[in-house]
């Protein structure tokens, strides 16, 4: 039920998703934690690899429960239990305006000198580290939707049961290695599950871009 780490969780997603090889897949990470792990699929399915850029949008007084999410445009996901937990209009909004200045930082961090690479026609596989409500990975799909991709995959080592079948209206398949009945948080899956921060986001960007191993991106440490 757990994996080592994300690098070796990215492999069995990798063995998952090996159909792809030798169709030049693009492998759309979302920042920060499968961005390594992104680096690692799209080498050994020989595809390229990007960011693409959302914000979890939480609920009040709770910042790990996600009631919805932004992508880089500004167009928002807001879950059903959104009200329930206790998100007002304005609330959404200023959480939106404050996501929104943090997916421009990073992206002016990420990838200073070039546009994101154009998904059009392109086998694009999303990836995540996992599923919890499926948020963050809705409004990816949504604005990678928007770019007509031939083809939208989301790829995570696990799920909910509940975010499988949210996600999966939005993607053309959804791979998911688990999907176990209990389901806390996505670190609860990993032995290790250390923070992945920007400057090793950028490192592993440059090396994708450069195409050559990203020194001490290719391993989690504990």
């Amino acid at each position: 039920m757990y994996f080592r780490d994300r690098i070796d969780a990215a492999g069995q997603l990798a063995d998952a998703l090996i159909k792809w090889r030798g169709h030049r897949p693009l492998v759309a990470a979302i920042p920060r934690g499968a961005v390594p792990m992104g680096r690692v699929i799209a080498q050994r399915l020989d595809g390229d690899l990007d960011v693409v850029l959302t914000r979890k949008l939480h609920a009040p007084g709770n910042p790990e429960f996600a009631i919805g999410a932004v992508d880089e445009t500004g167009w928002v996901y807001v879950a059903d239990h959104a009200e329930q937990a206790g998100a007002s209009s304005a609330y959404l909004q200023a959480q939106t305006v404050g996501e929104l200045a943090t997916i421009r930082r990073r992206r002016a961090l990420y990838t200073p000198n070039r546009p994101p690479i154009d998904p059009a026609g392109r086998i694009v596989i999303v990836v995540d580290d996992g599923l919890a409500t499926g948020a963050t990975m809705i409004a990816a799909l949504h604005a990678l939707r928007e770019r007509k991709p031939a083809r939208l995959i989301c790829a995570v080592p696990v799920a909910s049961r509940d975010a499988v079948e949210e996600v999966g209206r939005h993607a053309d398949e959804v791979v998911a290695l688990q999907t176990p009945e209990v389901f806390l948080a996505v670190g609860q899956f990993y032995l290790t599950f250390r923070q992945v921060d920007d400057s090793e986001v950028i490192e592993v960007l440059r090396a994708a871009t450069a195409g050559s191993a990203p020194g001490h991106a290719a391993k989690d440490q504990p």
